[in-house]
C-alpha cells in the first residue's frame, strides 16, 4: 500500500512540475507578442506602418536587450514634453529586462501651438545612447518630422540607436576616423609613403650639394641693402555667435517624477 502511494505521488508531483513549467512558458510567449511597443495616440501612423515598426523593435530589441517604445500624442496637459515623456515612462514602467529595465522612449508631440520631440534613454539605454548621441539621432529624424514623414522618422530612430549602441560608450559613433571610406584613405597613404621611401633609397646616396664647388675663401658679400616694399591692413568682421540649430533645443537628462534616471535630448519641429 505504502509503495502505491509513493508511486501515485511521484507520478503527481511529475505532472504537477511539466504542466507547471508548460504554463509558464505559454504565458511568457503570450507576454511577450502581445507587448504594446507604438503608443499613437496621435494617430500618425497606419496599421501597415505599426506592423513593420514593431517588426524592426522586436529586432532591436533581441539585439540590443533593450525595448524601443514610441509614443505619439496631440496634448501633452500642459506640461513640458520633457515631463511629460517622464510621466509617462513611471505610469507604464518599461523595460527589456525588467519593469523600468533597458528601454529607449520616443515621444512626439504634434500640439498645434507647439511640436516637439524627445529621445531619452533608461538603464543600459542611458549608458549607451547619451546625450550627445541622442542630438545626433535628433539630427538625423527631425528632417523628416518637420516634413511630418514619421513613419521615415521612426524607423531612422531605430535604426540609428541600434548602430550607435553597437559602440562602447564615450566613443562618437560619427566620427570621421571610425569611417571606413577614412580608414581605406589612410591606410593608402601609409602604403604610399612606405613604397615613396624605398624607390628614393633604393637609387643611391647622393653627396654632392651647392657647397662642393664653393670657394670660401674667394667668396664675399659686397653689400646689402634693406629696402621697405608696402604695407597692407586688412578688416575683419568679428564672427556673430550664430551657432543655432533647425528647431529649438531643450532637454538633456534627469530624473523622472518616479526617481527614475534617464538621458535625453529634445527639440521642436
Amino acid at each position: 500500500m505504502s509503495r502505491r502511494f509513493l508511486t501515485l505521488s511521484i507520478l503527481f508531483t511529475s505532472l504537477f512540475t511539466s504542466l507547471f513549467i508548460f504554463t509558464s512558458f505559454s504565458l511568457q510567449v503570450v507576454e511577450a507578442s502581445s507587448k504594446q511597443y507604438i503608443y499613437d495616440s496621435a494617430e500618425l501612423l497606419s496599421e501597415e506602418q505599426v506592423m513593420e515598426l514593431e517588426g524592426s523593435i522586436k529586432e532591436f530589441g533581441e539585439k540590443q536587450e533593450t525595448d524601443f517604445i514610441i509614443h505619439t500624442t496631440n496634448d501633452t496637459s500642459g506640461k513640458s514634453i520633457k515631463t511629460y515623456m517622464g510621466d509617462f515612462y513611471d505610469e507604464h514602467a518599461f523595460g527589456y529586462d525588467q519593469p523600468k529595465g533597458n528601454t529607449i522612449l520616443l515621444t512626439v508631440s504634434v500640439d498645434p501651438t507647439k511640436r516637439e520631440v524627445f529621445l531619452a534613454g533608461f538603464k543600459r539605454g542611458e549608458e549607451y545612447l547619451d546625450d550627445e548621441r541622442i542630438e545626433l539621432v535628433l539630427d538625423k529624424i527631425t528632417p523628416h518630422l518637420s516634413d511630418k514623414n514619421f513613419y521615415q522618422a521612426f524607423q531612422q530612430a531605430i535604426s540609428t540607436s541600434n548602430d550607435y549602441m553597437e559602440y562602447r560608450p564615450g566613443v562618437n559613433p560619427e566620427s570621421v576616423l571610425l569611417k571606413t571610406w577614412f580608414q581605406l584613405v589612410v591606410a593608402l597613404a601609409v602604403g604610399g609613403i612606405i613604397v615613396g621611401t624605398m624607390v628614393y633609397n633604393s637609387g643611391g646616396r647622393v653627396t654632392v650639394t651647392s657647397r662642393t664647388y664653393f670657394n670660401e675663401n674667394n667668396s664675399r658679400v659686397n653689400s646689402k641693402r634693406d629696402m621697405f616694399v608696402n604695407k597692407t591692413v586688412t578688416k575683419r568682421r568679428k564672427p556673430s555667435n550664430n551657432n543655432k540649430s533647425r528647431g529649438g533645443r531643450g532637454g538633456g537628462g534627469g530624473i523622472t517624477g518616479g526617481g527614475s534616471s534617464f538621458s535625453g535630448g529634445g527639440r521642436s519641429f
